[in-house]
């Protein structure tokens, strides 16, 4: 049976994966308690002692705001960790399946980003995001790496529970809008990952698999603001009107809202690679945002 070692296992991501990848062979789920993914030595044990056939990493350092003042922190689990999973990978011939962000770009391109475009990241946590990639690019593995944007899920803390617990809280919200992306459902990367996972160990032969980075991310595209406005519109709909008390979200520039770390203006993503290489079908943000919400409420 295939070994699967998954990480983060209380991460949005992680926890979806539990579930998607279970098909698939035996899952061997971490957390924070089972392997500091700071410490690189609690790393190399830890693919010791399971010896995996695949390993699959969405755990990170996710604090943006934070890691500006905490970089040997990111850089340890964001770009070390990885390389010492690339390493093992390389020693056992395991497949590396590892989780991106859009933060590796600049956010001033016009349109979506390919995968082959220029990076650029402008916080800490996007430069420890690409020096994970490149660690993982260069040591030779067998690889794919998923960079992904505006995660949430029904597990964990994302912006569309904050918007459910703030338009609870506040007759009006104000919310940024002039930064643009793909709100993308956990449940959605999972599945795909098990999809691609699936079509890896089925392959014929796994020297010629379309090994790389692909873009994960929801079909259709919006700005925080109008994100946050589906949200509540959604939980109206879905019957919690009782409890928002939220009438109006204004939309505000991003000089409105200074954080430590900047943002991509232009976090949208491309899939086409990913969808003509694997045969996927990505669906609409909206229509997971709907499924998601109905499982929080």
């Amino acid at each position: 049976m295939t070994r699967i070692l998954v990480t983060g296992k209380q991460g949005q991501v992680g926890f979806e994966l539990l579930r998607s990848l279970s098909v698939l062979g035996e899952v061997i789920a971490v957390g924070r308690d089972e392997c500091d993914l700071a410490d690189e030595h609690a790393v190399a044990a830890l693919l010791d002692k399971y010896a995996p056939d695949v390993i699959v990493n969405p755990a990170a350092y996710t604090a943006v705001d934070r890691a500006e003042t905490e970089r040997e922190m990111a850089f340890a689990i964001n770009a070390t960790a990885p390389a010492v999973m690339a390493a093992a990978a390389v020693k056992s011939g395991a497949l590396l399946v590892h989780f991106s962000t859009d933060y590796v770009y600049d956010g001033d391109k016009a349109g979506a980003y390919l995968e082959s475009d220029d990076t650029g990241p402008r916080s800490v946590y996007g430069q420890s995001k690409l020096a994970g990639e490149q660690a993982i690019a260069a040591s030779g593995a067998r690889h794919l790496i998923f960079r992904t944007s505006w995660v949430f899920g029904a597990h964990g803390n994302n912006f569309a529970k904050t918007m459910l617990r703030l338009a609870g809280e506040r007759e009006s919200l104000k919310v940024v809008a002039d930064q643009f992306g793909a709100p993308t459902a956990a449940s959605v990367i999972a599945d795909v990952t098990a999809q691609v996972i699936g079509q890896y160990l089925h392959a014929k032969s796994t020297d010629a698999f379309p090994y790389g980075i692909y873009h994960l991310a929801a079909a259709g595209e919006t700005n925080w603001r109008d994100y946050a406005v589906e949200v509540v519109d959604q939980a109206r709909a879905l019957g919690a009107a009782l409890k928002l008390k939220a009438s109006d979200i204004e939309p505000i520039p991003t000089s409105g809202y200074p954080l430590p770390a900047p943002r991509p203006a232009n976090s949208r993503l491309s899939t086409d690679k990913l969808r003509d290489t694997f045969g996927l079908a990505l669906p609409e943000w909206r229509d997971t945002l709907q499924r998601t919400l109905q499982l929080m409420l």
